[in-house]
């Protein structure tokens, strides 16, 4: 079985390596010759100079530690892109910028999905973080369940990720011909192809929907984001943090791509469901999914499933009761709050009520916290 070398990513944040690190030193390990690599980018200001004393510091007894201290500035991108390129002298890495904390479980649950998952070239890369918020709509986001350890999603990850040479190889071939192109050509959502050119990610998540693959995802997190500040965020939040697996090794049970009903395309969209909708259309079509109503009518396709009303005929609809929400439609629970139109007829718009989706979403919450968040919300704008 390959054991992965550690890759940290380090920049101007001393605490938060410093945190990262202490987790990494309590995790679980087989026994023999583990590779921890600390790569330091330079930074203008100097911070990186406490960065690159902290790593040196750190005590690695699993086997070889390096530090690597950039000379120049490289940026977030090509240094990221630099320390991935280290799949080629070490097969595969597990890559962690500075601002994670991992699980005990970690470097257990890689290994194991690194052996299952470079079977398949249709597996373009590993997370080991467990996407709990749907990121284009900040809604509550959670894989619909079935009797694996893993789901696929046509998103790649940035908080805490496996890279095996062939995968990686495969997408800097790809960046070399589409390097700071225009994605929106790619079906790639308008949230990650409005980020930033120096964002490597937006570019993996392009890449793996231009060639049709995906990131295996853990059903619990082995990884969580402190979101600390940094290049690309002006404060730190909590929006990302996820409950983390606990210690101990244990055997996994993973779902190929084919058997699987747990996979999401880039829009945080069950493909199964798609499928199973297709067989039911009364003419035959392409159907969109979109039950976060991210979309809307922005859409090529006869068919749309959505929770947007719109102006077609309403051929179905579905409630919004069951947990997570693409199982309402799976079951076939009717309701008014899932919409399947035929885009070819047009028709009155159904009504619905955003109030009843929030509700779902953050059930618990009283009218007295909300008037506090709102106030909250006032607050931050002033």
């Amino acid at each position: 079985m390959i054991r992965p070398a550690i890759v940290i990513i380090g920049y101007n944040r001393e605490d938060a390596l410093k945190r990262l690190l202490s987790s990494v030193a309590k995790a679980d390990y087989p026994d023999g010759e583990i590779t921890l690599i600390i790569s330091v980018d330079r930074a203008e200001d100097h911070s990186s100079e406490r960065v690159l004393g902290v790593a040196k510091e750190f005590k690695w007894t699993h086997g070889e530690k390096r530090v690597i201290a950039r000379e120049e500035s490289y940026g977030l991108k090509k240094h990221v892109l630099t320390c991935g390129d280290l799949c080629r002298e070490y097969d595969a890495i597990i890559m962690l910028e500075d601002d994670l904390y991992v699980s005990p479980a970690f470097y257990y649950f890689a290994m194991s999905a690194l052996e299952f998952a470079r079977k398949d070239e249709r597996i373009g890369g590993i997370s080991l973080y467990d996407h709990r918020l749907n990121v284009h709509v900040r809604q509550p986001f959670e894989a619909i369940h079935d009797p694996f350890d893993n789901w696929y999603f046509q998103f790649a990850s940035s908080w805490g990720q496996v890279f095996w040479a062939t995968a990686w190889n495969g997408f800097r071939k790809w960046l070399t011909e589409h390097d700071e192109k225009d994605l929106s050509d790619l079906s790639v959502p308008r949230n990650v192809s409005g980020w930033s050119d120096r964002s490597w990610l937006k570019y993996y998540i392009a890449y793996l929907i231009d060639t049709d693959k995906y990131f295996l995802y853990p059903r619990i997190s082995f990884t969580t984001n402190f979101s600390d500040a940094g290049t690309h965020a002006k404060q730190a939040v909590n929006d990302l943090q996820v409950p983390l697996a606990g210690r101990g090794k244990q055997e996994y049970r993973f779902a190929g791509l084919d058997e699987s009903r747990s996979v999401y395309d880039a829009f945080f969209e069950n493909t199964v469901l798609r499928e199973q909708i297709r067989k039911d259309l009364p003419e035959p079509g392409d159907v969109t999914i979109d039950l976060y109503g991210y979309r809307g009518d922005d859409v090529d396709s006869r068919y749309v499933l959505t929770s947007q009303s719109l102006p077609y005929l309403c051929l179905k609809s579905y409630a919004r009761l069951l947990r997570p929400h693409d199982e309402n439609v799976f079951s076939g629970l009717a309701g008014h709050d899932f919409f399947l139109y035929d885009r070819n007829t047009n028709a009155k718009k159904p009504k619905k009520s955003k109030a009843e989706r929030i509700l779902y979403d953050y059930r618990a919450i009283t009218v007295k916290e909300m008037l506090s968040v709102v106030l909250y919300r006032l607050k931050l704008k002033r």
